[in-house]
């Protein structure tokens, strides 16, 4: 399988591990804030989305949590192919 199709099957298993969605308020501090918009600036394959569901993620995921869902979620972004990061 070439690099193309791979980065393809990755994007369509991601996106089906986000298939049911729930909108999040949140605060954070101002240095959260200004490095996530630096690093979604500086990294083109992310946004503000991915990023804050990678987070999620790994820190689930580290702390025990079981979940398929969750681990998909992790995986996926683990594994993803990336310029910079």
């Amino acid at each position: 399988m070439d690099q193309n199709s791979q980065s393809n099957l990755s994007n369509v298993k991601l996106d089906n591990s986000f298939s049911s969605k729930v909108s999040l308020e949140t605060e954070l501090s101002e240095t959260l804030y200004n490095t996530m918009k630096d690093f979604v600036l500086s990294n083109p394959t992310w946004d503000q989305y991915k990023l804050i569901n990678s987070a999620l993620a790994t820190f689930l995921i580290q702390n025990g949590c079981t979940d398929d869902s969750v681990s998909e979620i992790y995986l996926n972004q683990l594994f993803a192919p990336s310029k910079t990061f």
